[in-house]
């Protein structure tokens, strides 16, 4: 059964720091991208980042460029989200997707970030 599980949740104050971990299960990293996507109260989900399958690749949308990175351990299964300089509107539902094509097929629960003072 393919599964994704997210962590590295949590509260952070503005200007901090997290990192997500996305493992996956089921399946091997070597022939899917990865996205992270988040949304967050009472607007449509946002996608964040997408590391290719071979981690040759990676693009950001611009809310996060800069600030955010994504990285891949094959060995591990995991797919991380490195966030720094955190904003009060990076407060979101955090999830990982995997695609074997064009199409992100299997999605995690999620993990939710808060950033608050």
């Amino acid at each position: 059964q393919l599964r994704l599980e997210e962590s590295g949740g949590g509260l952070a104050q503005p200007g901090g720091s997290l990192r997500l971990a996305c493992a996956a299960s089921g399946f091997t990293l070597d022939y899917y991208a990865i996205g992270w996507f988040r949304q967050a109260l009472g607007k449509e989900r946002e996608g964040l980042s997408c590391i290719s399958a071979n981690g040759g690749s990676r693009k950001y949308a611009e809310s996060v460029k800069g600030r955010f990175s994504t990285d891949k351990d094959t060995a591990k299964k995991t797919v991380y989200l490195q966030m720094n300089n955190l904003k009060f509107e990076d407060t979101a539902l955090y999830y990982c997707a995997a695609a074997p094509t064009n199409t992100y097929e299997y999605w995690g629960q999620g993990t939710q970030v808060t950033v608050s003072s």
